[in-house]
């Protein structure tokens, strides 16, 4: 302000000067001084109008460009007009990116996130929530949510004054369950998170079903027991009748703990760390104790072909070591080659195999040319208790349980369990384990190994 009085009082006092020098020539000095310093004063109000003009240009513009650089009041002003410009700029700036990092959260989030206004108009949808309900995250943003999503209790929730509470309905086109949770916010604003309980449903309608499985197997042989046992206690029985109840009552018994054992392993499989990379198990014992189970099971009704039944294969194994359990390992390879020789008519071939593919991965195969599975039963196989045939099943002595302990025992391996079968022709079980689990020592005594391989009987042979 002070340079601006400064730079009138000047021109003012230039101007009354001015004014006198020429006022005295025409003999009016005085009026001389009174005109040069109204002149000056009057260039001083022009110029600064000029400098008020330009700032005003500028504050009426887009302000884009830069403030008029003046000297003096305008020129200040401007300059601090447009610092505060461009400080509110860079805040705005900084808060949208904060809002983007936010929104871009919300988005990774599995749940989805439905703004409404207070008319349950949709100010914002995430594109989870809009997956979820079947709507349009830009496109239908404006719309009445309840013009869109129709399900009955979803409106009737929206509707009510209910808050904090959440429903469930299935998914448009019915692929699979949502649950919509409602919270009410702000000036009549409303809070919607979606989630995908799809396979939440599915386990929890699984975890039922097993315990009803486990309560239907318990339950069934525990009544035969019980009647065996009012029977030994109220009825005179002979000697040969007294004999073949207590033989039911081993049969009903041995299953029982024959379940009992198959959960506890699907317990511990499930519950356990993942076996350790480091630890190396030898192929052939594993495959000895299964070729001496099948054989046992099978009692010289089948033809057994394990390991290949060729010398050729058998030394295929030579040296051959698989990082895991050796519990776990031979669980798995026992159920698939037990369920062969159960579910093979006598007479039949029964084949246990061992590869290395072109890709590293190992594979052991079971093959049988039994009964076969329906190709509608191959993606349930490895569900707990499901029975291609339940009578069948609990004839054989099956708990239902063995191809989930084979399912989980492979994965914990890093490995894959492969299904192939026909009805008439026979099944085979592929366990594909990864190249990062397996090793071959490089020098094996082969003598020694030979000895140690299943060799087949001569039976076997015919």
């Amino acid at each position: 302000m002070l340079p601006r009085l400064a730079a009138a009082m000047l021109c003012l006092w230039l101007g009354a000067a001015i004014g006198w020098l020429f006022g005295d020539l025409a003999h009016a000095p005085v009026l001389g001084s009174l005109a040069g310093g109204s002149l000056g004063v009057l260039a001083v109000v022009v110029f600064d109008a000029a400098r008020a003009h330009k700032l005003m240009r500028w504050l009426r513009g887009d302000m884009e460009a830069a403030a008029p650089r003046d000297r003096g009041f305008w020129g200040e002003t401007g300059y601090r007009v447009e610092r505060a410009l461009r400080q509110r700029e860079r805040a705005l700036l900084q808060e949208q990116h904060r809002l983007q990092q936010f929104l871009q959260g919300i988005e990774a989030s599995p749940n989805g996130v439905l703004l409404l206004g207070a008319d349950d108009r949709i100010e914002w949808c995430s594109s989870v929530a809009a997956d979820h309900l079947g709507l349009d995250p830009l496109r239908d943003r404006q719309q009445h949510v309840t013009n869109l999503v129709r399900a009955p209790s979803f409106v009737a929730l929206l509707q009510s004054s209910r808050d904090g509470e959440g429903v469930q309905f299935p998914r448009p086109g019915g692929a699979g369950t949502v649950s919509v949770l409602v919270r009410r916010y702000g000036a009549g604003m409303t809070f919607v998170l979606t989630q995908d309980v799809t396979e939440r449903e599915r386990h929890d309608a699984m975890r039922r079903e097993f315990v009803a499985n486990v309560s239907h197997e318990i339950r069934t042989p525990l009544t035969v027991l019980a009647g065996f046992v009012e029977t030994l206690a109220d009825l005179p029985l002979t000697e040969s009748e007294r004999r073949r109840v207590l033989v039911l009552m081993r049969q009903q018994t041995d299953r029982m703990q024959t379940l009992v054992a198959d959960l506890l392993t699907l317990a511990q499989l499930e519950g356990s760390p993942r076996p350790a990379a480091d630890r190396w198990v030898a192929l052939a014992p594993v495959l000895q104790r299964v070729a001496a189970d099948a054989a046992s099971l099978s009692a010289g009704r089948h033809l057994l072909r394990l390991a290949g039944g060729s010398e050729e294969s058998l030394t295929g194994l030579r040296g051959w070591e698989i990082a895991g359990v050796e519990s776990e390992l031979y669980s798995a390879i026992s159920n698939l080659v037990s369920n062969a020789v159960r579910y093979t008519p006598p007479g039949g071939t029964v084949e246990l195999m061992w590869r290395l593919r072109p890709d590293g991965c190992g594979e052991i195969d079971v093959a049988d040319t039994g009964i076969g599975i329906a190709r509608e039963h191959l993606p349930r196989l490895t569900e707990r208790f499901y029975r291609v045939d339940g009578s069948r099943s609990r004839d054989t002595g099956g708990t239902g349980l063995g191809l989930s302990i084979v399912k989980h025992a492979v994965q914990r391996h890093g490995g894959e369990l492969d299904i192939q079968s026909e009805p008439g022709k026979g099944s085979r079980f592929r366990l594909v384990l990864p190249a990062s689990r397996l090793r071959r020592l490089p020098a094996v005594d082969m003598a020694a190994e030979a000895k140690a391989l299943p060799q087949p009987s001569a039976s076997q042979r015919a």
